[in-house]
């Protein structure tokens, strides 16, 4: 798939972010989670990415199904700063 370099820094913020399930970059982009990953690899360093998979290994939160019934909202009340 084609993405603009705007949609590509979107799906990588996207994955980054702890409490963006991968079902979500799946609903907006069309990628799925094997996807995503054969995604980042291809956009990141070697380093960036293997320190990526490591995190998104242990997040819960990367999965609806796996997500505590208390998350509730797709990111965290500090992630977004008002100005």
């Amino acid at each position: 798939m084609q993405f603009s370099g705007e949609d590509e820094s979107r799906i990588i913020e996207m994955a980054w972010e702890d409490r963006t399930p991968f079902e979500a970059i799946y609903l907006q982009f069309g990628l799925n989670e094997k996807q995503v990953i054969q995604f980042m690899n291809k956009r990141l360093k070697v380093s960036s990415f293997k320190l990526w998979r490591t995190r998104v290994s242990r997040r819960k939160t990367k999965h609806i199904k796996l997500r505590s019934k208390d998350v509730i909202r797709g990111y965290c009340p500090s992630q977004y700063k008002h100005r």
